[in-house]
């Protein structure tokens, strides 16, 4: 990746949108070339899709659930993380290093849901205990993560010299 498509990674992650228009507005780069840039970086596998973001409160999956999952396996944790991932309401789920085996983050329409999603997890017989966060209120709680930084960054980190 070059500077041109770090400026356009992070203009997307910034405005919400993948329009070419709306783009150049805010990069100046040609929309032909835009157009031309994203092509290749969905080619290369860094732009997997083009899904609006959802506002999970407006929806109805306003509560959130981060869980401690601690396992008792043999074999592979990828064929666990695959039960766990495959449990309702679950949006991420992070194989870990320590004492607990994978976080889990959830979300669930009503907090009555939390009982279910538990005993989802109690069903997977390589699951020994959990532990669980009932969140109060989100403070950060993005679908684009380029946000979080800043341009001059992710030029010096991301773009090829």
């Amino acid at each position: 990746m070059d500077e041109r498509d770090v400026r356009l990674l992070k203009a997307i992650s910034d405005l919400g949108t993948s329009s070419p228009e709306e783009l150049h507005e805010a990069t100046d780069i040609p929309v032909s070339t835009i157009h031309y840039r994203l092509n290749n970086l969905r080619e290369e596998g860094v732009v997997e899709n083009d899904l609006y973001d959802l506002d999970l409160d407006e929806l109805g999956l306003g509560v959130t659930v981060v869980l401690e999952v601690l396992t008792s396996y043999e074999g592979s944790y990828e064929d666990v993380g695959e039960k766990i991932s495959g449990v309702e309401g679950v949006t991420q789920t992070f194989f870990t290093m320590g004492e607990t085996d994978f976080m889990v983050l959830a979300r669930l329409p009503h907090s009555d849901d939390v009982e279910r999603l538990i005993s989802d997890f109690e069903a997977i017989p390589e699951v020994d205990r959990t532990n669980s966060t009932f969140v109060i209120a989100r403070q950060k709680d993005t679908a684009r993560p380029l946000q979080s930084y800043e341009l001059e960054t992710l030029l010096e980190e991301l773009a090829d010299e």
